[in-house]
C-alpha cells in the first residue's frame, strides 16, 4: 500500500510541475517575451529566413493580441506607450489574424509616399545613400522553399542573386539598410497616403518585395495598422539558420548570433 501511494504522490508531483511550468511559461509569453520565427524576406537585409528572435512585449503596453488567442479581456491598449519612426515591429494583421513584421515609416498624423522607389515623409525625401549589392544565392530558402528574387534575373539555380543596397535616413535620425529589386514595380510610386490618428504606417526593408501599407486593406493589403494590433518590438536575433530545417546544423549562422536589430 505504501508503494502505490508513492507513486500517486510521484505523479501528482509531475503533474504539479508540469501545470506549473506552463503556467510560468505562459505568463513571460504574455508579459515579456514572445518567441518569432523570420518566415519571408520581405525584411532582408535586416532580417534574413530563418532569423529567430524574442520580441520585446513591454516596449509599447498591452493589448488583447499580446496574450495568445487575443484572449486577453482588453479594448484597445493598457500601459500604452508609442513606437518611434524606425522601429521594428511585431503586430498582428487587422483583417487576416496572423503576425506580420515590418518597420514603422510613419506616424499618426504623417504623409508617407513612395517615388520613383524613394521615400517621401511629410513633403520630404529622406536620404540615400548606396551601399554594396547584396548577394545571396538562387536557392529556395526556409521551410516554405521560397525562392528569391534577383535584380539581374534570370539567374540559375545556385547563382548569384543580387539586389541593390541603400541606407536609408529618416526624419528622425534613424538609418538602416533597404533593397531594390526592380526600378518599375507596382508600388515604387504611390498616391500620398495620410495616417490616421492612432495608427502606424509600416513597410518591408525589402522594398520590391513586401506587402505592406502601400497596399490598401480593403484590397486585400495590409494599409493602415491600429496600435491595439501591435505585439512587441524586435531589439535582437537570438539566432539563426539558413537551412530548411532547424536540425540542419551546416545551415546555421554563427554570424548572427544575438545581433541587434537597427
Amino acid at each position: 500500500m505504501a508503494v502505490k501511494a508513492e507513486k500517486k504522490e510521484g505523479i501528482w508531483e509531475t503533474v504539479k510541475t508540469v501545470f506549473w511550468a506552463l503556467l510560468i511559461a505562459g505568463v513571460f509569453r504574455t508579459l515579456f517575451f514572445q518567441p518569432f520565427w523570420i518566415p519571408s524576406g520581405s525584411m532582408k537585409d535586416t532580417l534574413l529566413i530563418g532569423d529567430f528572435l524574442f520580441v520585446n512585449k513591454m516596449a509599447y503596453g498591452y493589448a488583447a493580441v499580446s496574450c495568445p488567442f487575443s484572449i486577453c479581456p482588453i479594448e484597445d491598449r493598457i500601459m500604452g506607450r508609442e513606437p518611434e519612426r524606425g522601429d521594428v515591429v511585431v503586430f498582428r494583421h487587422p483583417t487576416r489574424g496572423v503576425d506580420f513584421i515590418k518597420r514603422v515609416i510613419g506616424l499618426p498624423g504623417d504623409t508617407v509616399q513612395m517615388v520613383d522607389g524613394r521615400l517621401i515623409i511629410n513633403d520630404e525625401p529622406v536620404a540615400y545613400e548606396q551601399q554594396p549589392d547584396f548577394i545571396e544565392v538562387k536557392a529556395p530558402q526556409g521551410s516554405q522553399q521560397l525562392m528569391p528574387r534577383c535584380a539581374n534575373e534570370p539567374v540559375p539555380p545556385g547563382g548569384d542573386c543580387i539586389k541593390h543596397r541603400f541606407t536609408e535616413t529618416l526624419p528622425n535620425g534613424v538609418s538602416h539598410d533597404v533593397l531594390d529589386i526592380s526600378p518599375n514595380w507596382i508600388a515604387d510610386n504611390t498616391p500620398v497616403y495620410t495616417v490616421p490618428e492612432g495608427n502606424y504606417f509600416f513597410m518591408g526593408d525589402n522594398r520590391d518585395n513586401s506587402e505592406d501599407s502601400r497596399f490598401e486593406a480593403v484590397r486585400g493589403g495590409l494599409g493602415m495598422v491600429p496600435a491595439k494590433y501591435l505585439i512587441g518590438r524586435a531589439d535582437r536575433i537570438m539566432f539563426s539558420s539558413a537551412g530548411k530545417s532547424l536540425l540542419y546544423v551546416w545551415t546555421w549562422r554563427p554570424d548572427r548570433l544575438f545581433k541587434a536589430i537597427r
